[in-house]
């Protein structure tokens, strides 16, 4: 796509696959010490910014110091002015300060932020060098062929590329071609020591949908789950992964669309006692984001049936097979795309909380899910509806 930048990045691993490489050139970067004042991380793939921010908290935030130098922003509620004063300001307590960004759309909204982006500019020319800002552009979707990108998105990207890219690093997570993605589950096995099958691969990909999260998570439970045999088939694939874990997220989707709270909050309770507790919480509202959007997209483009709907939905953001028709009539119970748009915000910002370090995760999604199963507001109330961005 035109303005895209490149993909290829001199030294990263051959075997990695495109689709990591912006990913891993950020990380080189961080390893090598050579961070620029600030970047652009353009995307909502959460694999890849996981991997970016992972990086950075390890080469650059002291554990015993990580409530001085981490700081997770929000445009929505900070300005420009304070970030700017933020970052510049050295702190006492730590010898390097991250600031991660996210709201970055009200940048981009109503009104002139020329003097937003000519002070960032400022900064970023004389900036404080114990400090990093990551702006995080998590409301565009970068598919893994990036010729079938939303020509919203598209402008989106843009827009950001001619502004902040003039003097901001740009990092583009998107989505990961499938074929990658198999070559990456076959070499995350080997360094474990474990053969997994190129069919046996291929069905994990086939089964979530090349989301690399789950990937990741459930290629670690079967590496876990095959022990000693230290080899991974389509049946182990089969018997642990297309389980309760994943069908559990569509009934829980259900109940939302359905607007029953308690059959939802029934459905919550038992994910976080399937195991895994709240500690998983950022990949269940990571789940429930990707599920919304493509309901968003389903109604956007009048999708009837499992026929068409691998048309309207691109490599990579694909429902496994057995979910398409549930997830078409569950979208079709919403109205508007307000609704789903307003959903997609909530569950924003109940990840933003969960990032914040909250008393209780479980209450943090507990109430997400109230909210999401509250009957909608009538057309004429939307706009005196607050809602967090």
């Amino acid at each position: 796509m035109p303005g895209l930048p490149p993909q290829h990045a001199k030294g990263a691993r051959v075997g990695a696959g495109r689709s990591f490489r912006p990913a891993e050139r950020f990380v080189s970067e961080v390893a090598g010490g050579k961070l620029r004042p600030a970047y652009v991380f353009v995307g909502d793939e959460v694999f890849f910014r996981d991997q970016c921010r992972q990086a950075l908290v390890a080469h650059l935030v002291p554990a015993d110091l990580r409530d001085f130098s981490l700081h997770d922003l929000d445009l929505a509620d900070t300005s420009v002015t304070q970030l700017i004063d933020r970052a510049r300001t050295p702190s006492l307590m730590a010898p390097f300060q991250v600031f991660f960004v996210r709201g970055l759309k009200n940048l981009y909204g109503r009104g002139s932020h020329a003097n937003d982006f000519a002070a960032i500019e400022a900064y970023v020319k004389d900036p404080n060098p114990a400090a990093v800002v990551i702006f995080v552009a998590d409301h565009i979707s970068i598919p893994a062929d990036v010729r079938r990108m939303e020509m919203q998105d598209r402008d989106r990207y843009e827009r950001i590329r001619e502004t902040l890219g003039e003097f901001c690093g740009m990092v583009e997570l998107a989505r990961v071609e499938e074929s990658d993605g198999v070559h990456w589950i076959v070499e995350q096995a080997q360094k474990e020591d474990v053969e997994i099958k190129p069919d046996a691969a291929r069905e994990l990909i086939d089964s979530l949908g090349t989301d690399m999260m789950l990937v990741s998570s459930e290629l670690e439970k079967l590496i876990l789950y095959v022990g000693e045999k230290k080899q991974i088939s389509v049946g182990d694939v089969e018997t642990l992964v297309l389980a309760a874990k994943q069908r559990s997220l569509y009934q829980l989707t259900d109940a939302i669309s359905a607007k029953d709270k308690a059959r939802a909050l029934a459905v919550l309770d038992a994910i976080l006692s399937s195991g895994e507790g709240d500690d998983a919480a950022i990949g269940h509202l990571y789940m429930l984001a990707r599920t919304f959007r493509q309901m968003l997209v389903i109604l956007e483009k009048s999708v009837r049936d499992s026929r068409t709907i691998w048309q309207a939905l691109w490599q990579g953001f694909r429902l496994p097979p057995f979910a398409a028709e549930d997830v078409i009539r569950q979208a079709r119970r919403y109205k508007s795309r307000r609704e789903l748009t307003r959903a997609i915000r909530l569950v924003a910002h109940a990840d933003l909380q969960l990032r914040s370090n909250p008393p209780s995760k479980r209450m943090v999604l507990e109430q997400l899910v109230i909210q999401l199963a509250e009957e909608p507001k009538p057309e004429s109330e939307w706009r005196q509806e607050e809602l967090p961005v």
